[in-house]
C-alpha cells in the first residue's frame, strides 16, 4: 500500500486569513480567531434538531447517508444533488485518498462493489479513478471532496452542511493534512467551511490531528460501541454519531441519557425502516443519517406527538439487533488493540501544552 511519510506542520493549514495567496494559489482559511491556546472544539449549533415547515417542535435533521443512496449510486454527485433536491439538511460522505494524494469520496477502500474493479483506491491515481463509472445506473464517476465542496459553495446551497466520515484505512496524518489542503483550495462563499463541515472520526488518535490541521472545526465521534464512545464525553463539545442498533436496550438508553446531560448532539446511522425513524424522533436525536432522506423528511413534516404511538421494533429487527450486539462484543477488543490511543491521553497532552504556554507568557 502506498503511503507518504508523515509531514509535520508548523502551523495548522486553515488558520490563515481568508483569500491568502501562497505560492501563487489562493487558500481560504477558516475565518476564525487563532485558537492556538485552546484545544477545545466548537459546538455545531447548525447541526442540532430543527423545525419542519410551520411546526414548532424540534425534530432530528435529515442527513443523507452517502447522498440519496436509496435512489442514486452512493457517494456520487448524482446522489448528493438528489439529496439536496428532496430537502436533506446535510450530506454524509466518506473520505479516502488516492495514490497521488487526491481526496475522493467512497465508502469502500476498493472499487469492487461500486465500480466492478479489483483495485484499491490508495493504489490508483486520480486520472484512472476518474475514468471509472458506477455499476449502478446512471453509471456516474467517483467525485472528489473538491467537487462536493464546489457544489455546496453555490449561493443557493449555503444552508447545506457536510458530515465527513474519515475512514481509518488511510494514513491518519496524511488524510487530515490533505482534507485541510482541499478545504483551503475551495472558496466557501459567505459561510466558512468550519461553519458547515463536521469532522467525523472513529478513533481518539484523530483528535490531535483535527487540532493540528483543522482547528476551529466541530468534531463528532463515529462509532458502534457505546463503551468506547463514552470516553469522548471528556473531550470538549465532541458530538456523537452512533450505530442505531447500539442505542437500543438498557446500555443504549444510559448512553443517550449521559450524552443529553452533557448537552452533546447525538446522530444515529443508518436508519432506513419507518418505525426506527420514528424511534429516533421520539428519542429526540439531533439528526438521522439515512439512505432515504425523502421518507424521513416526510415523517417529520407530518409528525404529531399526540397521535403517534410509541415506536417499537419488530421481532425480526430485535433478532438482528442482538446479532449486531454479538458482533460489536467480539469486534470491540481488536478495535481497541489496533487503536490504543485514548481521549485521556489527548487531554493530558492538551493540559501540558496549556501549562507550557502559560509559562512562556510569564517569562
Amino acid at each position: 500500500m502506498h503511503h507518504r511519510a508523515d509531514i509535520e506542520a508548523t502551523e495548522p493549514l486553515l488558520r490563515e486569513e481568508a483569500n491568502t495567496v501562497v505560492n501563487g494559489h489562493t487558500k481560504y482559511g477558516s475565518q476564525i480567531p487563532d485558537r492556538s491556546a485552546s484545544w477545545d472544539f466548537p459546538i455545531a449549533s447548525w447541526a442540532q434538531a430543527t423545525t419542519y415547515g410551520e411546526g414548532k417542535q424540534l425534530l432530528p435533521q435529515a442527513i443523507a447517508h452517502r447522498g440519496f443512496k436509496a435512489e442514486h449510486p452512493e457517494n456520487t454527485m448524482s446522489s448528493f444533488i438528489g439529496a439536496v433536491e428532496v430537502g436533506a439538511h446535510a450530506i454524509e460522505t466518506d473520505i479516502h485518498l488516492t495514490k497521488d494524494d487526491v481526496v475522493v469520496l467512497s465508502h469502500d477502500p476498493d472499487l469492487k462493489r461500486c465500480f466492478g474493479a479489483k483495485e484499491k483506491i490508495i493504489d490508483c491515481d486520480w486520472e484512472y479513478l476518474s475514468s471509472k463509472r458506477t455499476l449502478r445506473e446512471p453509471h456516474v464517476p467517483m467525485p472528489r471532496l473538491q467537487d462536493l465542496l464546489e457544489y455546496v459553495a453555490q449561493p443557493s446551497l449555503e444552508h447545506i452542511w457536510i458530515f465527513l466520515d474519515i475512514k481509518l484505512d488511510n494514513n491518519s496524518d496524511n488524510v487530515m493534512r490533505l482534507i485541510a489542503n482541499t478545504m483551503a483550495s475551495v472558496h466557501p462563499g459567505d459561510r466558512p467551511w468550519n461553519d458547515r463541515v463536521i469532522l467525523g472520526i472513529w478513533a481518539a488518535k484523530y483528535l490531535p490531528l483535527c487540532t493540528k490541521y483543522l482547528p476551529g472545526y466541530p468534531v463528532s465521534h463515529i462509532g458502534f460501541s457505546t463503551v468506547y464512545a463514552r470516553q469522548f464525553l471528556k473531550a470538549p463539545n465532541v458530538s456523537f454519531s452512533i450505530l442505531q442498533k447500539s442505542l437500543l436496550g438498557f446500555s443504549g438508553a444510559r448512553f443517550m441519557r449521559d450524552v443529553r446531560r452533557a448537552n452533546r448532539p447525538l446522530y444515529s446511522w443508518t436508519v432506513n425502516d419507518t418505525n426506527l425513524m420514528k424511534w429516533c424522533v421520539q428519542h429526540q436525536l439531533a439528526g438521522v443519517i439515512t439512505d432515504d432522506p425523502k421518507r424521513f423528511r416526510k415523517i417529520c413534516e407530518e409528525w404529531d406527538d399526540e397521535k403517534e404511538p410509541k415506536a417499537r421494533q419488530t421481532i425480526a429487527q430485535w433478532l438482528y439487533t442482538m446479532y449486531v450486539w454479538v458482533l460489536i462484543f467480539f469486534f470491540s477488543r481488536p478495535f481497541r488493540r489496533k487503536f490504543p490511543e485514548t481521549v485521556e491521553q489527548y487531554i493530558q497532552k492538551k493540559n501540558i501544552r496549556a501549562k507550557a504556554a502559560e509559562t512562556v507568557e510569564e517569562l
